[in-house]
């Protein structure tokens, strides 16, 4: 009878190391941002939302990885500091298109949300003063 290690998991154990299970597939900095661009119009909630439409975009979708290696660049990101979303956009990236990619990535992701802070942050200064801030109250 076969002792089995304490904490012993029969998935983790079955489980296919990462670069076994899906290889990392070249793609081109274009592709890259613009699938980034369109999660950055539309993905709403903060980082944990984000992991949400990365997974079902670059997995499900897409199929850049597999559940193993998007779970592996999870642990891995929430484990670093900084938001894991962000991470896991450049890592993914990275994995797709080299570092041209992870920045196209990162500039794809973070420039419609951050274009729309300056914008409103201007347009407050400019038009609205203290009397509009009631009115974007509930964004911060």
């Amino acid at each position: 009878m076969s002792q089995q290690p304490p904490f012993h998991d029969e998935h983790v154990a079955s489980k296919p190391a990462a670069s076994e299970a899906a290889p990392a597939m070249r793609g081109s900095c274009m592709e890259v941002f613009l699938a980034f661009l369109r999660l950055g119009l539309t993905a709403f909630g903060g980082p944990v939302a984000h992991l949400a439409y990365f997974r079902e975009e670059f997995v499900d979708r897409r199929r850049w990885l597999d559940d193993y290696a998007f779970s592996d660049l999870v642990a891995l990101c929430q484990f670093l500091p900084g938001p894991a979303s962000s991470q896991v956009g450049m890592a993914l990236g990275l994995r797709r298109a080299g570092w041209a990619g992870m920045l196209a990535a990162w500039r794809a992701c973070t420039r419609p949300s951050a274009g729309a802070m300056i914008l409103l942050g201007l347009g407050l200064a400019r038009f609205g003063g203290l009397a509009a801030m009631p009115a974007v109250h509930g964004l911060k």
